[in-house]
């Protein structure tokens, strides 16, 4: 039920204005210049909403998952585009200049001046600016950090334009009620950016952590462990993330999301499973013990905690090992009486991690690369793999928990559904976004 509560809380804030709108509005106008005005409502509402979207607020993302919440914040973000680059030319190029003869008492067209459309001309400018470089953020060459700041720097201009535009320029933004609406909706949005950027940090400055140890575990793959420094710890499910900051301040935006490897039930300690691939984690074996470091969590809705399945089958590949192993861990430190399936992908042999914790029995490691002597599944992890280790009741009886490489997570998912697997009875949750 969450999900559609939370879809119809997203329509009745972005509707609210339109609705308001209509209710307190002059003389009807063309049905082209109407439609012009909802549009823009429409649009600006749901860049507002945007804000809170993208919040790290976890009543919003840990009921759906983290990937659900981007995946749809990067969808309205589209659709709101599309709206405002509609908006202005459904008035049909009305001439700039003072008041209309047709319209003495400026019922219908509350404005035309330049000085009063000029923060809306440069929020219609900026804003494709903005959805095109998330857009194709992972095409440029600047780090993370820099295009966070860069993005969220935008958002907050573009709303502060499209809040004068809206009170100055607009038919309907300009009545009393609708201002006050729109500074409500505005400040809203604007402190969600003002919790992520300074509220969350300051609250994590009191919880700091320090780097317990950093041992290889592959050629190219770390554990990463981290020990609460003066507090409890974290409350976190096995199978969810935070976003870890390690040797910076709880201000600083170098920070990536990395699911938890331990389990809650080993103790507050909390491990991460590290592969080297970007500038963080290309140096983290360089990393000393008792450095600082902050979490930021927990997050995802990757959890079995609380399900009535009689079975668990865990489906990995690569790195999206690390919350599938704290969901095997904390089955086993816990004796979880349910039947447990691993199946575990990688490249080549070297790549496979904790091999002798993971063990043999209900195991299968596949191999794309694999050696001469090896003995295991060879290929990927597909759906003729899946039927060689899943009976037809298990596939439609258990709960599957699939983290990996996109691609293997499609083919995954895919596959599990031709094979009659409940919807709801797939746990998945993505990290990369086109």
């Amino acid at each position: 039920m969450k999900p559609i509560y939370l879809i119809l809380c997203y329509i009745a804030a972005v509707t609210l204005p339109l609705i308001l709108s209509w209710l307190v509005g002059g003389p009807p106008r063309a049905f082209h210049q109407e439609l012009a005005s909802g549009l823009g409502i429409l649009a600006f509402a749901m860049i507002l909403m945007e804000f809170v979207l993208s919040g790290r607020f976890k009543n919003v993302s840990n009921g759906i998952g983290m990937d659900v919440t981007m995946r749809f914040h990067q969808m309205m973000a589209r659709v709101a585009l599309a709206f405002a680059l509609l908006h202005p030319f459904l008035y049909r190029s009305t001439p700039v200049g003072g008041p209309r003869p047709w319209d003495p008492t400026r019922h219908l067209v509350i404005t035309t001046d330049i000085s009063d459309l000029s923060s809306g001309i440069a929020a219609y400018l900026l804003l494709p600016s903005l959805v095109l470089l998330a857009i194709g953020r992972t095409k440029l060459d600047y780090k993370y950090e820099t295009w966070r700041l860069m993005h969220g720097i935008g958002a907050l201009l573009i709303a502060a334009l499209l809040l004068h535009h809206t009170v100055y320029a607009g038919r309907y933004g300009s009545q009393p009620v609708m201002t006050g609406v729109w500074l409500a909706m505005t400040a809203i949005s604007v402190g969600s950016l003002c919790y992520v950027y300074l509220l969350a940090p300051l609250r994590d400055k009191t919880r700091a952590w320090r780097v317990t140890s950093v041992n290889q575990v592959t050629p190219k793959q770390w554990e990463l462990t981290v020990a609460p420094d003066g507090h409890a710890g974290l409350d976190y499910r096995a199978g969810q993330f935070v976003w870890l900051n390690v040797g910076h301040n709880s201000f600083s935006m170098k920070e990536n999301p990395f699911s938890i490897a331990s389990a809650p039930a080993a103790g507050p300690e909390v491990s991460f499973m590290i592969k080297e691939f970007g500038d963080f984690t290309r140096t983290v074996g360089q990393i000393k013990p008792d450095t600082v470091a902050y979490l930021d969590g927990p997050y995802g809705s990757l959890s079995v905690e609380g399900r009535s399945e009689p079975g668990i089958a865990l489906i990995a590949g690569g790195v999206g090992l690390a919350p599938v192993l704290g969901i095997l861990r904390q089955l086993r430190l816990t004796n979880d009486p349910r039947k447990v399936k691993l199946v575990y992908g990688n490249r080549s042999v070297d790549q496979i991690a904790y091999r002798e914790e993971l063990g043999q029995e209900n195991v299968t490691l596949v191999l794309s690369d694999p050696p001469e002597d090896w003995q295991g599944e060879t290929g990927f992890v597909d759906g003729p793999l899946l039927d060689r280790v899943f009976s037809p009741h298990e596939f439609e009886e258990w709960v599957f928990v699939v983290c990996g490489p996109p691609i293997m997570m499609d083919l995954v998912e895919d596959h599990l559904l031709k094979r009659d697997t409940p919807s709801d009875r797939i746990l998945s949750e993505r990290f990369s976004y086109d």
